[in-house]
C-alpha cells in the first residue's frame, strides 16, 4: 500500500511563475482574466491600466487558443504561464491547435474607417499586439504559443 508521501506528485516551483490549465472551453476565459490581473497586480509598479491593457490581450489569446482546440478536435488543457520579473510580467498562452501564420492577418481599415464595420472578427491579434509591450505568435507541431509582455513603470514602454 502506498502512503501520502509517495503518492505526491513532485513539482518545481520557481518565485514569479504561475502556471494555469483550463480545459478549452470559453466559460474559463473570465477564469484566466482573474487570474492573470491577480498574478500582474503582484508586480507593484505596474499601473492598473496596463494590467487591464494585459488581461484584455490575455483574453483574445485564450479566446484563440479555444477556437483553434475546437477545430482541431483536441481535448488537451490549454496551458497559461505567467513570469513576473522585476520589470515586467510575461504570460504565455499555449494550445495544442494546428497553428497559423500571423504573417497571414489581413491588415485592418482604420478605425474611422466606415469599412472597419465589416470586420466583426479578426481583431484579437491586432488587439494583443497594441496592447502588449511585446507580442510573439510561434506555431509548431507541438501547437501554438502567444507570448505576450507589458511593462512596469520602471521600463519605458514602445511606442
Amino acid at each position: 500500500m502506498a502512503t501520502a508521501e509517495q503518492d505526491s506528485v513532485e513539482m518545481e516551483f520557481r518565485p514569479g511563475q504561475l502556471v494555469l490549465e483550463i480545459p478549452a472551453r470559453t466559460e474559463f476565459v473570465s477564469l484566466v482574466r482573474v487570474v492573470v490581473a491577480a498574478a500582474a497586480e503582484l508586480e507593484p509598479d505596474l499601473e492598473n491600466d496596463r494590467i487591464d491593457d494585459l488581461r484584455v490581450a490575455v483574453s483574445e489569446a485564450t479566446t484563440n487558443a479555444i477556437e483553434a482546440h475546437g477545430l482541431s478536435g483536441s481535448l488537451d488543457r490549454i496551458r497559461i504561464q505567467c513570469n513576473l520579473a522585476d520589470d515586467e510580467i510575461s504570460v504565455v498562452v499555449h494550445d495544442e491547435g494546428v497553428g497559423f501564420d500571423p504573417a497571414t492577418v489581413p491588415e485592418l481599415p482604420a478605425p474611422e474607417s466606415p469599412d472597419r464595420l465589416e470586420h466583426e472578427s479578426g481583431l484579437g491579434v491586432h488587439l494583443m499586439q497594441m496592447l502588449a509591450d511585446e507580442s510573439e505568435i510561434s506555431s509548431g507541431e507541438d501547437g501554438t504559443d502567444v507570448t505576450l509582455v507589458v511593462y512596469s513603470s520602471k521600463r519605458r514602454r514602445r511606442p
